[in-house]
């Protein structure tokens, strides 16, 4: 098992390199190699949680990670002021190896998505197995410039794959999705210079995120929680807890720095969609849990009302607006918003209820959103139409389609026996059992489940049922049930969904240790 975290991390960029040396004509070989490279991670992934350690005592950060792999990576002296320390430094713990074995599972289940590209095959599958790396970096990395440079790297072939091979305003959703990560990545970027400059590794400075969890500050420094240094009328660590609460605010995304999201799913093709829903967005949820609240735990504490308000607001907001929606893929999108919104309720309470519901929501929606946006695309692969209203009584012309799409609007409304019922579940509780939290946040955030309710409930009621109807006659020959394709990726899905809706301890006692100890890490600070 050695080194088996830099395989995961490293093996798809190994094969985009093999690839810049194949024909541009070879588009079945492109599409084998990338469904290659994200099988082999899937198979590293599952080996890895199978030999996690899943009974440890923590009482360090630095004790609470596995499979750790440490190297000098850029190392240059700084005279006599000390030398720039930057380590190649990973390590799993019981929060980020759920989203690594999640992403791994995702990615390859994306690749299957692109099985019908065609147009620049290359570039495209290239693109993806960069991005598939940069986003198990995300979660392994546990030096901040690794992290923050794998979170960078997202960007260009993000940016690339939805301005290609996107819609028709793929230009505008591109550019739009750029600008508000980048704008985002520049306030982490703040931090984590500050960050470096205040904590040390014996007598050098030093980005290891394991030392900021700790609290190993260098003495009088801008970030030492005992300086009383202002930014903008703030002590530096809240300004620097803002900055970061902006930072990955956008790509979680919450309101008010959401919209980039519709757009970018509206535009981009499907199997990014199924990327950008099941696995960016938990990058950011996932910087929420290490960095926001790990580094900066009595920020987190006094600040947790307001985080709160900011998910009920993410929830009901962004219920309403699916709510409203008449393109199916906007709806969806949407619905992103409103169920990451649970993320931060949950984290707020800081409850090992909520902290645990948070994480195993992130899981949930990585399963059951990606699903969705597969059940979009096979729609609009027929038809190149999402509109609702273009649409009736599908289920007698689609019943295996028709069948999957209730099985996830459920899900995502949280019905009893599937995933999202027990996150969801498990934050209200957090969210209600917290004495740091209004109780009008818990009921505030339960009129979101009954928001989700409506507009799934809706649609399947508008699409699927009463009598068959299609807009155009031309779509009549397009609209056959599911290929044995589309089968291949709908069921894993449907079988994890249900997997863990009936039996959540397969995420949960994997996590358990390491949620109780964040709780009691955030928890020390409460007021």
């Amino acid at each position: 098992m050695e080194y088996i975290l830099s395989y995961i991390f490293l093996f798809p960029v190994l094969v985009a390199i093999a690839m810049l040396f194949i024909h541009s004509e070879a588009t079945s070989v492109f599409r084998r190699l990338a469904l290659s490279a994200t099988s082999v991670q899937l198979v590293l992934s599952i080996l890895l949680f199978i030999q996690f350690d899943r009974d440890t005592s923590i009482s360090t950060w630095s004790g609470a990670f596995q499979f750790v792999e440490k190297l000098d990576w850029i190392t240059m002296k700084l005279g006599s002021i000390g030398k720039l320390n930057i380590d190649y430094f990973l390590g799993v713990d019981g929060i980020s190896l759920p989203l690594v074995v999640l992403s791994c599972f995702v990615l390859t289940v994306g690749v299957i998505s692109s099985w019908n590209i065609k147009e620049k095959a290359k570039g495209y599958f290239i693109l993806y197995l960069i991005l598939s790396s940069s986003i198990i970096g995300c979660f392994i990395a546990l030096d901040f410039f690794l992290f923050y440079l794998c979170f960078e790297f997202m960007l260009l072939p993000m940016f690339f794959l939805i301005g290609i091979w996107g819609g028709k305003k793929r230009s505008y959703a591109s550019i739009k999705f750029f600008l508000y990560t980048l704008f985002g990545s520049l306030f982490i970027l703040i931090v984590m210079i500050g960050l470096y400059l205040s904590v040390v590794d014996g007598n050098a400075n030093t980005f290891s995120m394991v030392r900021m969890m700790d609290g190993f500050y260098d003495a009088g420094s801008i970030l030492d929680p005992a300086s009383g240094e202002l930014i903008f009328g703030y002590s530096a660590r809240a300004a620097a807890f803002l900055f970061i609460l902006v930072g990955f605010g956008i790509k979680l995304p919450m309101v008010p720095f959401h919209t980039w999201l519709p757009d970018a799913h509206v535009e981009a093709p499907t199997p990014i969609s199924v990327v950008l829903a099941g696995l960016l967005l938990k990058v950011g949820a996932y910087g929420f849990f290490r960095i926001a609240f790990g580094i900066f735990p009595d920020m987190a504490a006094k600040y947790a009302a307001w985080i709160a308000f900011l998910g009920v607001l993410s929830i009901i907001y962004g219920g309403m607006n699916a709510l409203a929606q008449n393109d199916l893929k906007r709806m969806v999108a949407y619905s992103s918003v409103s169920h990451m919104g649970f993320v931060f309720v949950g984290l707020a309470a800081v409850t090992t209820e909520g902290a645990g519901g948070a994480l195993f929501q992130m899981i949930s929606h990585g399963l059951i959103s990606p699903a969705l946006f597969i059940l979009v695309g096979v729609i609009y692969d027929r038809t190149s139409n999402r509109e609702m209203e273009h649409f009736s009584g599908l289920a007698s012309k689609m019943p295996v389609y028709t069948f999957f799409t209730v099985v996830f609007f459920f899900a995502g409304l949280g019905l009893p026996g599937l995933s999202g019922f027990v996150g969801e579940l498990m934050v209200l509780i957090g969210a209600f059992k917290t004495s740091s939290l209004s109780i009008w946040i818990g009921i505030l955030a339960t009129l979101g489940i009954a928001i989700s309710a409506a507009y799934f409930l809706w649609t399947i009621q508008r699409m699927f049922f009463g009598k068959y109807f299609v807009r155009e006659r031309s779509w009549e020959e397009y609209m056959n049930d599911l290929s044995a394709r589309e089968k291949l990726m709908l069921i894993p899905l449907t079988v994890l969904v249900l997997l863990l809706g009936i039996y959540p301890r397969v995420v949960l006692d994997c996590s358990n240790d390491t949620i109780n100890f964040f709780v009691q890490h955030v928890g020390n600070f409460n007021p």
